[in-house]
């Protein structure tokens, strides 16, 4: 990974503690998270419809305490997702991690911070499967610079047949395994089904063909999160993308959250083009470690 900034040598080394959180530090890490809402959407919406409670995670939220205050947090899941992770959090959130059985497939987060956990979990978990670790992180908080498709709208219920062949090669495309391996199929269908229900789904369908796609993956009341964002291969290079997230984008400006945020990886020169043109603007640059 690429070099991490020089610590402080002057700073006095710190010392806190990783506890698992509940529902009572509900406000503590909430106020955490808000130091960097856009940026921290992912734990701010899981902490919002869970509660911190661990049965509605399917995991676990870690908090880094120091002088009684908490300063850094930690999503543990399928996920592991540090969240305003000082270099001291860090160390001690992946010592945490490798005193227990790996449940996440996947690191993602700021990428210093990732930077910092994996230089303590690599010896033992890694390799990883896939080490993307520029990927822009891009927000949008006003109009889109262009115009809207106005063809690309909420997709329907009755649309999954349609949408789902779509959505399992994107990902495909983008994960590098199918989302219906091991058995996937019943699990990732309904993950699907409930985004379109949820009104999170968006396309624009043409005789049962998806032309685009894509989908928020969360929200909150200060942003929300693209996800699988796909054109027809055969479409591509049309402007489907640059208006089809234009009209994403003004819908869930509108309805959903005041901020649309996305992360991309670097090397994909057409999609970035496509999100510059929209209005979307670096704010940061996250990683992800794929296992």
């Amino acid at each position: 990974m690429p070099a991490l900034p020089t610590p402080d040598t002057e700073r006095p080394a710190r010392r806190g503690t990783v506890r698992v959180l509940g529902p009572a530090d509900l406000e503590a890490a909430l106020a955490v998270i808000e130091a960097s809402p856009v940026t921290n959407v992912f734990a701010d919406y899981r902490s919002r419809i869970t509660q911190l409670d661990q049965r509605w995670l399917g995991g676990q939220m870690w908090g880094y305490v120091e002088d009684d205050v908490l300063v850094s947090l930690c999503h543990v899941g399928a996920n592991l997702v540090p969240v305003e992770a000082s270099p001291e959090a860090c160390s001690a959130f992946a010592e945490r991690a490798l005193a227990q059985r790996r449940l996440s497939s996947t690191i993602v987060g700021p990428r210093d911070a990732v930077g910092r956990l994996w230089d303590v979990l690599e010896p033992t978990w890694g390799p990883a499967r896939d080490e993307r670790w520029d990927q822009p992180h891009l927000e949008l908080s006003s109009l889109p610079a262009v115009a809207p498709d106005p063809a690309v709208r909420r997709t329907e219920p009755h649309e999954v047949e349609d949408l789902y062949p779509a959505c399992v090669a994107m990902y495909t495309e983008e994960v590098g395994v199918s989302p219906e391996a091991d058995g996937g199929r019943n699990l990732y269908r309904a993950r699907v089904s409930q985004l379109v229900n949820r009104g999170w789904s968006f396309s624009r369908i043409e005789n049962g063909r998806v032309l685009f796609k894509a989908e928020i993956a969360c929200a909150t009341p200060y942003a929300c999160q693209v996800q699988g964002v796909y054109v027809d291969p055969s479409r591509r290079g049309e402007g489907l993308c640059t208006s089809g997230m234009a009209a994403v984008a003004a819908i869930a400006r509108a309805e959903i959250a005041p901020t649309v945020a996305l992360y991309v990886n670097a090397h994909n020169t057409p999609a970035r083009a496509a999100y510059a043109k929209v209005g979307f603007q670096q704010t940061a640059t996250f990683s992800t470690l794929m296992f």
